[in-house]
C-alpha cells in the first residue's frame, strides 16, 4: 500500500475541518429530487405532492432548491451539473428520477427507479454513482396505474415487474467525479449496453444555475454562455459570488442553450412567458423536435446568454456489451490548457486508488464481503449529503414577483407558522436522496455516528448546526422534519454528540461543551412542553415511530384523557443520563460544571422513580402482571381522583426503558467529589431513589449502575425481547411482538381499537403510509439495543447472562448476546445458504445475475419475518448504521 495514497485523503480532512473548507466547496448536494416538498408547495391547501408533480419538474423552475440525476453542485447550490439522458423512446428526457407520490402508491411515497452510490471519499474528491436506464420506453403511466390498482395488501409494483428490463435491456450508466484541485473536477460518465441488442443511447450532461432571480428578491442574474470558438466545446459559467468557471468538453457534442425559467404558457396557460427559452426548452428540441425551443451553439461562435446548458452526445448504437464514454471537466477560472490531456486520466486514477486505500484502512482486517458492505453504506451515507436552503418567513408571506400566498398559509394553524425564524442554506446529511429531500432531527442525530468513522468534523458540524439559532426555536425546541417542525422527534442528540465524541478519541471537549449548552435549552423544552403535571411521565407525540401505536399519537386525546408515552418517558431518562455523562465529562477539565451533572441525575431519579412505581393515576408505565413497559392512558374524575389503564400493546416502546442506562466510573467518585458528596446526600435525603442504583466495588473504586430498570425487570423484558416468539426475529429485534400476528382489539381512552403484527409495509395510511413500525426490523433502534447490553454487560464484567433465545436453555453474557443481534443485522447485507442477500427479498436485486448482486440495497427498514427491505430504498441515512456494527 502506498503510505503518500493511504494519507491523501486523511491530508484533504485534516485541511477540511470547518464546513466553508476549500475541499468542501463541490460535493453531492444536488437533490436527487425537489418536486412535491414543503418547500416548492405555494397551494392553498398545503397538499405538496399534488401541487407540484413530477410532470411539471421539467418545465417549472423551483423556488428553493434543484434536482438531478447523479449530480453534484456548489456547497451554495448556486452551479448545478447531472445528467439528463434519452433512449429514443422515451416521451420526456430523463433528466431526474421518478417516483410516486404518497397518494400514488399504495403504500405511499416510492421511486420507481434503479440507481447506487458505487463509491465515494469525505471530502468528495472521488464520487461514484450507477444509473440503470432501460432501453424501453420508461413506463410512467403503466407504474402509476399498477399502483393504483394494487391495495396495501399487495407488494408495491416495481419497474422490473413491468418487463422494461428484460433479458438485461438497460444501460448501466457509470458517472464518477475525481477532484484535480478543489475547483477542477474531472467528469468520466461510461455507458454499457448490457441487453442483447444494439440500441440508441443520447447522453445530455445539464449545467445550471438555480433560479435566484424570478422572486422580485434580488434580480441579478448569472449567465452560461456557450462557446464552439478555437476548435472547443465549452460552456462559461459566471456569477456574482462564484466567479467564473467553465465547463470543458471533450469530443463534439451539440451545445444546446436554454434559460431555467418555467414554461407558464404550457402549464398554466398564460399568454406569454418570462423568456423566450424556458427550462424545458432542451427536452423539447431533442425529444419534440421543436427547433426554436432552445438556441444550439453554432460553429466557430458564442452563444447568447442563457442559464441551462447541456452538451448532446449522440450515439445512434452501441453494440451489445459496449461501453461508450463521454469526459467533461468543471473548473474554476478560464479554463483548463489541456483539459483532457494526461492530467484527466492521472487524477481518475490516482482519486480512484486513494479511496481505495483509505476504504481498506477504515475496513481493517474486515472479510472481503463485509468491507464491500462497509464501503457501500459509507458512500450512499456520503451521497446524502444535500445544500438545504429554506427561509419560512418569505415561504409564509410569497415573493414579491409572484402571487400573494395563501391565506391558509398565513393563518395561527398554518403549517410551520410558529418557526418564522426559520433560515437556512447549509450542507445537511438527508435520509434519503429522493424520497426525504429534507432533514430529520433524530435520522440526522443517527447519520453522524457512522460518518464519524470517516468525517468526524462534519459529523460534529451536524450536531452543532441542528442547535444554531436559525434552525433551533427560541423556545429551545429542535426542528423535527419539514412537514412540521412542530413535531416531535426523540431527543437523542446528546447520545448522538456524545457517540461521536468518544469515536475522534474524547479530545474536542470545545465541541462537546458547545453542544451541551444548547441541549441545556433543548432539555428545559421537553420539560417544559411535554411534562405539563409535573409527574416525571412524558407525552411526546408520534416520536418518529409514526404508527407504532393503535391511535395516532401526534393527535391529541379524547375528552380529558391524557397519553403517558413508555418511550417519551424512557427517552427522557436517556436524555438526561447522556447529558449527566458530557456534565461528567466536561467537569474533569472544569469543575463547575460537576454542579449540573447532579441536577440530571436527581432528574433521572425522579423519572425512574414515577415509571415504576407511581403516575400521574397511581400507575407508571412499569406493568406488574405482563413484566413489560406500556403507554398509560389516565384522565381526573370529578372526585379528583385518576383513573388509568395501561395501552397492552407489546412493541418497541416497552423497550425503549431498556436504553435508559449508565455507567458511573470510578473516576467519578475520585475525580469528582463534589458531585460524589452531592448525589450521597440526595440518596440519604430520598432512600425511595436507591433502587435504581446498583452499587459495585472495582479494583479502582466503587462504580454505580444508573438503569429505569433494575435488574429484575431488566431480565424480564429481556427475556421477551429475546424470545423468537415475540420481539427477536433472524434478522433483529421487530418493532411489534410477533405474538400479536392474529390481532388484538384493545381500549384508550374508552374506545376500543384493533391492531396487529405487520412484518412488512404498512397495512394504514397513518403518517402516509410509506413506514410502518408494527413489526418490521428498524436500524435505528436496534443499534440502540445492542449498545444497551453492551452497558450490561461492561457493568457487570460479563457475568450478566441471559437465556438466548429464550426457552433455549442456552445461556449467554449480554455482551455474547450484542454479539448474536449484531451478526443477525449484519447478516441482512450478506449472502445466506443460498448464495442471497435477505434484505433483498423477493426483488429483482434477488436474481441470480450479477449485474444486480453485485449491488447492496440500504432500506428504511426490514420485514421482520424475511428481513426483506421495504420503504424507501436508498435510506443509507440510519440503516448506514450497518457500518458501525461492521
Amino acid at each position: 500500500m502506498s503510505e503518500h495514497r493511504q494519507q491523501a485523503e486523511r491530508a484533504r480532512l485534516a485541511a477540511s475541518a470547518s464546513p466553508d473548507a476549500p475541499w468542501r466547496l463541490w460535493g453531492p448536494y444536488l437533490a436527487g429530487r425537489q418536486w412535491g416538498t414543503v418547500r416548492e408547495d405555494y397551494s392553498a391547501g398545503g397538499d405538496a405532492w399534488t401541487s407540484f408533480p413530477f410532470d411539471h419538474a421539467r418545465s417549472r423552475a423551483y423556488r428553493w432548491g434543484e434536482d438531478g440525476i447523479a449530480g453534484i453542485c456548489d456547497v451554495h447550490g448556486f452551479l448545478n451539473f447531472g445528467l439528463a439522458l434519452w433512449n429514443g423512446k422515451d416521451p420526456i428526457l430523463k433528466e431526474r428520477y421518478f417516483g410516486l407520490t404518497n397518494d400514488e402508491g399504495n403504500h405511499g411515497e416510492d421511486a420507481k427507479e434503479y440507481w447506487w452510490v458505487t463509491d465515494g471519499t469525505p471530502t468528495h474528491s472521488w464520487m461514484q454513482v450507477l444509473y440503470r436506464y432501460p432501453q424501453a420506453e420508461f413506463p410512467y403511466q403503466e407504474l402509476r396505474d399498477a399502483a393504483r390498482r394494487a391495495g396495501r395488501e399487495s407488494r408495491e409494483p416495481e419497474l422490473s415487474d413491468t418487463g422494461a428490463l428484460d433479458e438485461n435491456r438497460f444501460f448501466d450508466v457509470v458517472v464518477s467525479y475525481a477532484k484535480a484541485a478543489t475547483d477542477d473536477i474531472c467528469i468520466e460518465i461510461a455507458a454499457t449496453n448490457h441487453g442483447p441488442d444494439p440500441a440508441p443511447l443520447h447522453l445530455l450532461p445539464q449545467l445550471w444555475f438555480r433560479n435566484t432571480w424570478a422572486w422580485g428578491r434580488d434580480d441579478r442574474r448569472p449567465t452560461l454562455v456557450a462557446s464552439t470558438e478555437g476548435g472547443w466545446r465549452r460552456v462559461v459559467a459566471e456569477h456574482g459570488a462564484l466567479g467564473r468557471y467553465t465547463l470543458h468538453t471533450a469530443g463534439s457534442p451539440t451545445l444546446l442553450i436554454t434559460e431555467n425559467e418555467t414554461n407558464e404558457v404550457a402549464l398554466f396557460g398564460a399568454k406569454q412567458n418570462p423568456t423566450r427559452w424556458t427550462k424545458d426548452g432542451i427536452d423539447r428540441y431533442v425529444v419534440g423536435r421543436e427547433n426554436t425551443a432552445c438556441q444550439v451553439a453554432r460553429p466557430d461562435s458564442r452563444s447568447k446568454p442563457g442559464t441551462k446548458v447541456a452538451a448532446w452526445y449522440s450515439f445512434e448504437e452501441v453494440d451489445p456489451g459496449e461501453t461508450v464514454t463521454v469526459r467533461l471537466r468543471l473548473t474554476h477560472g478560464d479554463g483548463h490548457i489541456d483539459a483532457f490531456g494526461p492530467s484527466f486520466r492521472a487524477t481518475v486514477d490516482a482519486r480512484r486508488a486513494e479511496a481505495d486505500e483509505f476504504h481498506a484502512d477504515v475496513a481493517g482486517d474486515a472479510s472481503p464481503l463485509k468491507a464491500h458492505v462497509l464501503r457501500r453504506a459509507l458512500a450512499g451515507l456520503m451521497w446524502t449529503k444535500q445544500h438545504y436552503r429554506f427561509r419560512t418567513r418569505e415561504w409564509l408571506d410569497g415573493d414579491p414577483a409572484q402571487p400573494a400566498a395563501p391565506r391558509s398559509r398565513r393563518g395561527p394553524h398554518g403549517r410551520n407558522t410558529h418557526w418564522r425564524h426559520f433560515d437556512v442554506a447549509d450542507v445537511i446529511s438527508m435520509p434519503d436522496e429522493w424520497e426525504y429531500p429534507w432533514f430529520a432531527a433524530w435520522d440526522l442525530a443517527f447519520h453522524t455516528v457512522p460518518f464519524a468513522l470517516v468525517d468526524p468534523a462534519f459529523a460534529k458540524e451536524q450536531l452543532l448546526l441542528l442547535c444554531r439559532e436559525w434552525l433551533m426555536h427560541p423556545n429551545g425546541q429542535l426542528p423535527a422534519y419539514e412537514w412540521e417542525f412542530g413535531d416531535v422527534n426523540p431527543p437523542v442528540h446528546a447520545w448522538a454528540a456524545l457517540q461521536v465524541y468518544r469515536a475522534e478519541g474524547g479530545t474536542d471537549r470545545a465541541f462537546l461543551a458547545k453542544v451541551f449548552h444548547k441541549l441545556l435549552l433543548n432539555f428545559s423544552w421537553w420539560v417544559n412542553r411535554k411534562d405539563a403535571d409535573g409527574s416525571y411521565l412524558f407525552e411526546g407525540g408520534f416520536l418518529g415511530m409514526d404508527n407504532i401505536g393503535p391511535v395516532n399519537r401526534s393527535e391529541p386525546m379524547l375528552g380529558e384523557w391524557r397519553l403517558e408515552q413508555s418511550d417519551a418517558t424512557s427517552w427522557m431518562a436517556s436524555y438526561s443520563l447522556h447529558l449527566m455523562q458530557i456534565a461528567l465529562e466536561l467537569a474533569r477539565h472544569d469543575a463547575s460544571y460537576s454542579d449540573v451533572a447532579t441536577k440530571f441525575v436527581e432528574h433521572f431519579l425522579s423519572i425512574a422513580e414515577a415509571s415504576s412505581q407511581f403516575g400521574s393515576g397511581g400507575r407508571g408505565i412499569w406493568d406488574e402482571q405482563d413484566g413489560f413497559c406500556y403507554d398509560v392512558v389516565s384522565r381526573k374524575l370529578p372526585d379528583g381522583e385518576v383513573e388509568s389503564q395501561p395501552v397492552r400493546v407489546r412493541s418497541m416502546v416497552g423497550l425503549i426503558p431498556l436504553l435508559a442506562s449508565a455507567v458511573l466510573e470510578p473516576w467519578v467518585f475520585t475525580d469528582l467529589p463534589d458531585f460524589a458528596r452531592r448525589l450521597d446526600h440526595l440518596l440519604n435525603r430520598r432512600p425511595e431513589l436507591a433502587p435504581f442504583l446498583t452499587w459495585q466495588d472495582h479494583p479502582d473504586g466503587q462504580r454505580a449502575l444508573l438503569s429505569l430498570l433494575d435488574e429484575r425487570k431488566t431480565r424480564l423484558v429481556l427475556t421477551r425481547m429475546l424470545d423468537e416468539g415475540e420481539f427477536l426475529s433472524p434478522h433483529g429485534i421487530r418493532s411489534l411482538s410477533v405474538a400479536h400476528r392474529e390481532g388484538l382489539e384493545v381500549q384508550v381512552a374508552g374506545q376500543e381499537h384493533r391492531m396487529g403484527y405487520e412484518p412488512g409495509e404498512s397495512r394504514t395510511p397513518m403518517f402516509g403510509g410509506n413506514s410502518n413500525w408494527r413489526g418490521p426490523v428498524w436500524f435505528p433502534t436496534n443499534a440502540l439495543l445492542v449498545e444497551a447490553l453492551r452497558t450490561i454487560d461492561a457493568f457487570h464484567d460479563g457475568r450478566f447472562h441471559v437465556e438466548l433465545p429464550t426457552g433455549s436453555r442456552r445461556q449467554v453474557t449480554a455482551g455474547q448476546a450484542a454479539d448474536e443481534l449484531s451478526r443477525r443485522l449484519v447478516a441482512l447485507f450478506l449472502p445466506d445458504h443460498d448464495g442471497r442477500r435477505p434484505a433483498d427479498g423477493k426483488r429483482i436485486e434477488s436474481s441470480d445475475s450479477p449485474l444486480w448482486r453485485e449491488h447492496v440495497t440500504f432500506s428504511e427498514y426490514f420485514d421482520g419475518d424475511t428481513g426483506e427491505g421495504l420503504g424507501a430504498t436508498h435510506q443509507t441515512g440510519w440503516t448506514a448504521l450497518v457500518a458501525g456494527l461492521l
